[in-house]
């Protein structure tokens, strides 16, 4: 699966309840394929290719780490302790990722 398609599935997967009254910005650095990030505003979710100038949270990972997360096959948090995931910005807001997106 590409990268491009894990972000599709991602999208496909948001949860617009558990996003309400929300306004955020998730930047992935993908460090070995293209920046994605998504804007969560008010229930509704929108994928852009590329860098967000001013991020809520920036989340950095290889493609292989980012389809295991969405896949369900490797827990974000563990990603994270072992050093496959970093964040830079608010990082409990990487938290929220669980419950804005079914992630399987």
């Amino acid at each position: 699966m590409s990268v491009a398609q894990v972000f599709e599935k991602l999208e496909k997967n948001f949860n617009p309840d558990a996003a309400q009254g929300l306004d955020l910005v998730f930047q992935f650095n993908i460090e070995d394929d293209k920046n994605y990030h998504l804007i969560i505003k008010d229930g509704t979710c929108n994928l852009v290719e590329g860098e967000h100038n001013d991020p809520s949270v920036t989340l950095i990972m290889n493609s292989e780490t980012l389809e295991g997360i969405v896949s369900g096959e490797t827990d974000g948090m563990q990603a994270f302790m072992a050093g496959q995931l970093r964040a830079e910005g608010d990082m409990m807001l990487a938290t929220k990722l669980g419950e804005l997106f079914t992630l399987r």
